[in-house]
């Protein structure tokens, strides 16, 4: 199994993912701390979720538009339930994005990871930004969650998961900060920055975590009968407790003036 490359848009469990998800808030809540925001900016949360996030960016914003857009609608659906009418939404796969009106920010986490064309997603967000716009996200990166990885190949090559797995070409997409900014430049971006950061989770709730945030795409692809022993081989094949090493890839690029 390739556990390079992902299997494009899928559902979630929103409810379970908006509660099991601090360390996805904090980090996203972080990275907004960086941006500089006169507060009447036009924006793009690309890959809102539950909204959680959304929510402290639109506080960033009182005089601004939000498009909040996500590959779920289940996401979108519970990121609608907790911000109402202070953003518009979008359904969409941001490799396929396509916007009326081009915005000044773009902002995303926890998201690129997922989507398993950087070039043509970096080409499609460029297109929405006004000349000048930024891009400021964080996505999983080179290195993230490696150890727990070569756990996931190991169990789903177990004769009982094999058979509903082997057309699977993996769940990730996890970029390093040079190819990035290579990939960035290349799409029309004038200016790019990326660099790495370690953030080690160990999860309270580590069978919740680990079905809802990280084995989602490879649960979707077993019987229901065989979901719940899957991951809980997972867990049996780690160490206790679980900690995933994450790696966090950050990307700031500038669309030209």
């Amino acid at each position: 199994m390739d556990r390079s490359m992902n299997t494009g848009p899928r559902e979630w469990d929103a409810e379970t993912y908006d509660a099991i998800s601090d360390p996805q808030f904090k980090w996203g809540t972080e990275v907004l701390s960086r941006l500089e925001l006169s507060g009447d900016e036009s924006a793009i949360d690309a890959g809102c979720g539950s909204g959680k996030v959304t929510e402290k960016l639109l506080d960033r914003l009182p005089g601004g538009e939000l498009l909040a857009v996500d590959g779920s609608e289940a996401m979108i659906a519970k990121a609608r339930e907790r911000l109402g009418e202070r953003a518009t939404y979008l359904v969409a796969d941001l490799s396929e994005l396509e916007v009326e009106e081009p915005v000044e920010l773009i902002f995303s986490t926890a998201t690129f990871h997922w989507i398993a064309d950087h070039d043509r997603l970096f080409a499609r967000l460029r297109t929405a930004l006004r000349p000048g716009g930024r891009l400021v996200a964080q996505c999983g990166g080179q290195g993230n969650v490696a150890e727990h990885a070569q756990v996931i190949a190991t169990v789903a090559a177990r004769p009982e998961f094999a058979s509903h797995l082997e057309r699977m070409t993996g769940i990730w997409n996890f970029a390093g900060p040079e190819e990035t900014e290579a990939r960035l430049r290349a799409a029309g971006f004038a200016e790019a920055r990326c660099w790495l950061e370690p953030k080690p989770v160990t999860p309270e709730r580590p069978l919740e975590f680990t079905s809802t945030v990280t084995l989602g795409p490879l649960l979707a692809q077993l019987p229901d009968e065989l979901r719940r022993p899957f991951a809980e081989a997972i867990l049996e094949e780690s160490e206790k407790p679980l900690v995933l090493d994450y790696v966090r890839l950050n990307i700031e690029a500038g669309a030209p003036s």
